[in-house]
């Protein structure tokens, strides 16, 4: 352990110098290499990201569930709670700065015993005391033990404002998330009904075609197992198209069921857009509100090593109080009732240096963590960009083969029906086209929905408009 143990030169020029620096280390923005440019940059626009991307979808709806939940959703409530109560800790220490004041008063009724008043009778002994006045203290910050902890509230309080963000950010594309998948489901749920009712139609002509003494039973038993399982699947979607209408609805603040109703109709997933601009990694860093959020709690955790340095040397402090006191009421505030005092006292650890010393290591050891928490933050907001960049890349990618799957499939389905209808194949032919084309159809609506929410997941990442963008109801509070 290092010792830090003042010399009395230390000393005497602190006491000489009112305003004298605070100790322990100034805080000093880390510096972080970030490269050129993303990886996966083919596709995308170096530009800046778009401000309230949920607007460039240009869905009503869409836009209603994002404002709804930026403005309504509990968890962002207590998030600017927190953000208040932040700002209110950090003004009450910029305060201390300043000597505080308090008045007060009273009354006190006294006896004292017939041993500590002797030869005085009961009467006597009795007594009544008024009191009234104004008291002050102030701590004079000679080595900016003050001043340090001021600057920790301030700081926690913009990490505070940039968790906030954050959290708006997740919000944000959580609901834009949950809005396209729903979307999603329910064109996967189009597809199997609509394939339910195809196959409906193949089961009553096979059963037309046994009837006339033209089929077989093995044929109609197949397009029934065929027609079921199809339909097996219809309850599971509705049940997940429930469920994301639910999750939308708590996102906006509100009960479970509330958006039923509203989000009943099936609709496309909007289209997206052919360019997507995304920045740059420098410009990524310095938009990010959780590694702004990270930069801040660095430097929060900066500013206590000072605090806990100034305990190594003495504190300062100023206490006065001038006031009145009589024992009769009426006697409060004239001539010879009042009183005050005033005078320096000074308070060392000098005895306990060593728990000071400890606290100091914490501290440090608390500033290392959080520096490495800050570089971990800038590395994982890189991944996650490039893997979301990747991710939307390969995801247009797959769409376009599956697009092209799907019609191959629906085009195989009708060839085999009008060969079967023909007497040029066996229903089993029919059977497997219908397979194929539900399949090929569930996983482009499949494919479609991961492409969109992974576009969801690019502007996530790379957080466009914010934190540009104070939030208005924030703004309004202050800073």
């Amino acid at each position: 352990m290092r010792k830090r143990w003042p010399n009395h030169g230390m000393l005497l020029t602190a006491a000489a110098l009112v305003s004298a620096c605070a100790v322990g280390p100034d805080y000093e923005r880390p510096q972080t290499a970030a490269p050129a440019a993303f990886a996966q940059q083919a596709g995308y626009a170096a530009a800046g990201p778009v401000a309230e991307f949920w607007r460039g979808f240009d869905d009503a709806l869409l836009t209603r569930l994002v404002e709804g939940a930026l403005a309504s959703n509990h968890d962002l409530r207590a998030a600017l709670a927190r953000v208040d109560q932040a700002r209110a800790i950090a003004r009450l220490s910029r305060k201390d700065l300043l000597p505080t004041i308090t008045a007060g008063g009273g009354y006190t009724e006294s006896r004292a015993s017939a041993d500590q008043a002797p030869g005085l009778t009961r009467e006597q002994r009795d007594g009544e005391l008024y009191d009234a006045g104004f008291d002050a203290f102030w701590e004079l910050d000679l080595f900016g033990r003050v001043r340090r902890g001021a600057q920790a509230s301030r700081a926690e309080a913009q990490g505070a404002a940039a968790e906030l963000r954050a959290l708006q950010v997740t919000i944000a594309a959580e609901t834009a998330r949950a809005y396209f998948e729903l979307r999603g489901l329910q064109e996967q749920l189009r597809v199997a009904r609509g394939n339910a009712e195809n196959q409906a139609a193949t089961l009553s002509l096979t059963q037309s075609r046994l009837d006339a003494g033209a089929g077989t039973e093995f044929d109609v038993a197949r397009a029934r197992g065929q027609l079921e399982f199809t339909r097996s699947r219809v309850p599971a979607l509705e049940a997940a198209v429930l469920a994301t209408a639910h999750r939308l609805a708590v996102l906006n603040g509100r009960e479970p069921a509330a958006l039923l109703a509203e989000l009943a109709a099936p609709a496309p997933l909007p289209a997206l857009p052919e360019s997507v601009a995304v920045g740059t990694p420098a410009e990524l860093l310095r938009r990010r509100p959780d590694i702004a959020g990270a930069e801040r709690r660095l430097a929060a955790a900066t500013a206590r090593i000072g605090v806990a340095t100034a305990d190594l040397f003495p504190r300062l402090t100023f206490n006065g109080s001038i006031g009145s006191a009589a024992t009769d009421l009426g006697d409060l505030f004239t001539r010879d009732s009042e009183t005050y005092g005033f005078g320096p006292r000074i308070s060392w650890a000098f005895l306990d240096l060593g728990r000071v010393e400890d606290r100091i290591d914490a501290s440090d050891a608390g500033t290392a963590a959080q520096l490495a928490l800050y570089q971990g933050t800038v590395l994982r907001a890189l991944e996650e960009t490039e893997n979301a960049l990747v991710g939307y890349a390969r995801a247009r990618a797959e769409g376009r083969h599956l697009t092209d799957s799907a019609a191959a499939s629906t085009r195989a389905a009708e060839l085999a029906n009008l060969r079967f209808e023909g007497g040029a194949a066996d229903f089993l032919h029919v059977l497997d086209a219908q397979r194929s084309q539900l399949e090929a159809e569930d996983r482009l609506a499949q494919s479609q929905t991961r492409t969109a929410t992974a576009l969801i997941a690019v502007y996530k990442a790379v957080s466009g408009g914010w934190p540009d963008r104070a939030p208005q109801d924030v703004a309004a509070r202050g800073n």
